[in-house]
């Protein structure tokens, strides 16, 4: 009687097996700014700095069914921020009654934030200096010189 062996063959390489998956990249969820004017608390102090997160589907749909902004579509802009805007100075309580008690120079400058980072997916702009014409970029986000 003769005896067969069966042998054993190695399992296909992994990697033709292997789903695609998605590449993973480091995605900038959150920026910092700094409000030209800034937020004065009931106590008197001011906050200047603070942290804005990227909108999502829901945050544009949600303040839709608010009966204040049914009711004056202007107010879009206020509960649209109040959702996005993480931190102000030391507060992280962030509401509407926050919102609507910016100076309007700091209300337009973080209506133009939300449009460059959930448009444009940055917070540079092109500028160019009015006396000697030249082109260059800044940070409309507010960070101090030397800091990136």
């Amino acid at each position: 009687m003769r005896r067969v062996m069966a042998s054993v063959q190695d399992p296909p390489a992994a990697t033709s097996m292997a789903p695609d998956r998605p590449e993973r990249r480091n995605l900038r969820t959150e920026f910092t700014f700094e409000l030209p004017r800034g937020f004065v608390d009931e106590a008197g102090f001011t906050h200047s700095s603070g942290v804005m997160r990227l909108a999502t589907a829901r945050d544009e749909l949600v303040p839709l069914r608010d009966d204040r902004v049914r009711d004056n579509p202007a107010y879009l802009t206020v509960v649209l921020l109040a959702r996005v805007v993480t931190r102000v100075g030391d507060i992280t309580d962030v509401h509407t009654g926050t919102i609507e008690n910016l100076f309007a120079s700091d209300l337009a400058f973080l209506q133009d934030l939300y449009r460059r980072i959930n448009s444009e997916g940055h917070t540079r702009a092109g500028v160019s200096c009015p006396d000697c014409g030249r082109q260059f970029t800044v940070d409309v986000a507010g960070g101090r010189l030397g800091e990136s």
